[in-house]
C-alpha cells in the first residue's frame, strides 16, 4: 500500500509509531529488536488498512505486535539455542531515568514474563486484556504476572538502592 493513496494510514503511523516503540522496547529490551518489531507491526497492518475495518486501530496494532514478538521469541529459540543463557546480558538502552538494578532485573525475566508485566504495567491492562493480547489463559498470565514480580523482587531484595525514610529516627 502506498501511503500517498490513503493519507489515513500515514496520520495512524505519525500518531501511533512512538506508543508503538515505547511498547516494543518493553516487550524486546532491546532498541534494534524494537525497531524492527515496530515496523513490522505497521507494515502487517498497512497490508490489511485498506479491505478491513477497525474498530480500534491502535488496539489491533498492539496485539499484532505481542504477537509478532512471540513469534519472534519461538523462532530464536529455535535458531539460536545457545543464546539467551542466564550469564548473558541482554542490551538494554535506557531512556530518562532509571535505576540501573531495574533494568539489569528487567533483563533477567523470561520473555513471557516481561511481556505480561509491559502489558500491565506499560499499557495498562487487566489479565483478561494480557490474555487477549498474548493469546493464552488468564492463568497463564496471572501465574507470568506472579513469577515475573517475585524475580524482580528478589532482585530488588540483593542489588537494589536502600531506601529510607529521614526524620524518623525512633
Amino acid at each position: 500500500m502506498d501511503q500517498r493513496t490513503d493519507p489515513d494510514f500515514a496520520d495512524f503511523v505519525a500518531v501511533q509509531t512512538r506508543p508503538l516503540l515505547r511498547l516494543a522496547h518493553a516487550l524486546t529490551a532491546n532498541p534494534h529488536d524494537a525497531w524492527d518489531l515496530t515496523q513490522e507491526t505497521l507494515a502487517r497492518l498497512g497490508e490489511r488498512w485498506g479491505r478491513t475495518r477497525f474498530d480500534e486501530p491502535a488496539a489491533y496494532a498492539r496485539t499484532v505486535m505481542v504477537r509478532l514478538n512471540i513469534d519472534r521469541i519461538r523462532r530464536l529459540r529455535r535458531e539460536l539455542p545457545l543464546l539467551g543463557g542466564p550469564s548473558e546480558a541482554a542490551p538494554v538502552e535506557v531512556v530518562g531515568e532509571t535505576d540501573a538494578w531495574l533494568v539489569e532485573a528487567l533483563a533477567t525475566l523470561s520473555p513471557r514474563q516481561r511481556t505480561a508485566l509491559a502489558l500491565r504495567y506499560v499499557e495498562d491492562l487487566d489479565v483478561r486484556g494480557i490474555a487477549a493480547r498474548m493469546g493464552c489463559s488468564e492463568g497463564t498470565v496471572k501465574s507470568q504476572l506472579s513469577r515475573g514480580t517475585e524475580r524482580l523482587r528478589e532482585h530488588a531484595r540483593e542489588h537494589g538502592p536502600l531506601r529510607t525514610t529521614t526524620g524518623d529516627t525512633a
